[in-house]
């Protein structure tokens, strides 16, 4: 057998070979094609599967369907206002904490800034079960910029 090398990492590669075994760049106009496709299906699926399939403007939410998405344009204006509320509130926590970063009571300001984040209901949802409720990720965020405001003022 010729070995030839992968024209992406310059690993060594059986003539036949129709993907590289080290980086999976394909090797043949066929084994190219067939990726080409497969990833036009999966994006296809994706759009489908979070409700857009227009392919533009939606944002990954925690949905209610089971899917765990849910586009902007299907929020209440309640849930929209709560949403970017959460997100100011998040990232200025984050970065007020940074600022304080060399003290010990920076740490728990960190940990609540990302929190109250929304994405962060979606990424417990899966080891949990089901998403957290927005009152117990702003509980945590409570419990958390409490300990981190008492840590900076005693400390």
């Amino acid at each position: 057998m010729r070995m030839k090398t992968c024209s992406r990492c310059d690993s060594s590669l059986d003539d036949e070979a129709r993907y590289c075994v080290e980086c999976g760049a394909p090797q043949t106009e066929d084994a190219a094609e067939e990726l080409d496709d497969y990833v036009q299906r999966q994006a296809q699926q994706v759009a489908a599967d979070s409700g857009d399939a227009g392919g533009g403007g939606g944002h990954a939410g925690s949905g209610g369907d089971g899917s765990g998405y849910v586009s902007t344009e299907e929020l209440t204006d309640r849930e929209q206002l709560w949403r970017r509320g959460c997100y100011v509130l998040g990232y200025g926590t984050i970065v007020v904490a940074l600022t304080l970063v060399p003290q010990i009571g920076s740490f728990p300001l960190i940990l609540g800034g990302i929190a109250i984040l929304p994405p962060i209901r979606r990424l417990t949802s899966e080891p949990l079960g089901s998403p957290l409720k927005r009152e117990v990720m702003a509980g945590l965020y409570a419990v958390f910029a409490l300990l981190g405001v008492a840590l900076l003022v005693l400390l």
